[in-house]
C-alpha cells in the first residue's frame, strides 16, 4: 500500500498503562493509534472538529491488531500513522516501534467511514470536503517519486 501521508509520535509508556507485570495492557494499543491518528488529521487540515464542522461524522467501521512483542513502563516508542486509502474509506495503518531499537511492537489498522450527520447515510464515496484536503498530497507524491 502507498502511503499518502504519515506522522511519527514519540513517547514512553506511561506507568498507569501497564499491569502488574509491567507489560502494557493489550487495549491501551488502541489509545496510542488514536492519539497518532488524531495528529495524522490535524496535519491534514482535517482533525474530528472539522469534520464535524462540515457535516460528517467518520466512526470507526473495522479495526485489527497484530501485537508482535511487549512493550513496557518507561519504554520509548514511536507510533506512525499512516493514511493509505481514502477513496471509498479512510484507512489508516499504525506501527508502533522501539525507537531505540527499531523493533516492531505492534501494527494495525483502523478503517472509518464518512457518515453525514444529518441524514445518518453511510457516504460510499468519500465527501469532496476531505478530497479536497488529500488531492494536493497526491499531485505533490507523484512529482516527488
Amino acid at each position: 500500500m502507498k502511503t499518502i501521508l504519515s506522522i511519527d509520535m514519540e513517547m514512553n509508556i506511561p506507568f498507569h498503562d501497564v499491569d502488574s507485570m509491567g507489560i502494557t495492557w493489550h487495549g491501551n494499543y488502541l489509545r496510542y493509534f488514536e492519539v497518532a491518528r488524531c495528529k495524522l488529521l490535524d496535519k491534514l487540515g482535517y482533525n474530528y472538529r472539522q469534520m464535524q464542522a462540515s457535516g460528517f461524522a467518520w466512526p470507526i467501521v473495522d479495526v485489527q491488531v497484530k501485537y508482535v512483542k511487549s512493550s513496557t513502563f518507561d519504554q520509548s516508542v514511536t507510533v506512525r500513522a499512516s493514511i493509505v486509502e481514502w477513496e471509498n474509506r479512510l484507512k489508516i495503518t499504525y506501527q508502533i516501534i522501539d525507537t531505540q531499537t527499531g523493533t516492531r511492537i505492534t501494527k494495525g489498522y483502523t478503517i472509518q467511514a464518512a457518515v453525514n450527520i444529518n441524514t445518518k447515510e453511510l457516504c460510499f464515496v468519500t465527501p469532496e470536503v476531505f478530497q479536497n484536503k488529500i488531492r494536493p498530497l497526491l499531485v505533490s507524491s507523484d512529482v516527488t517519486n
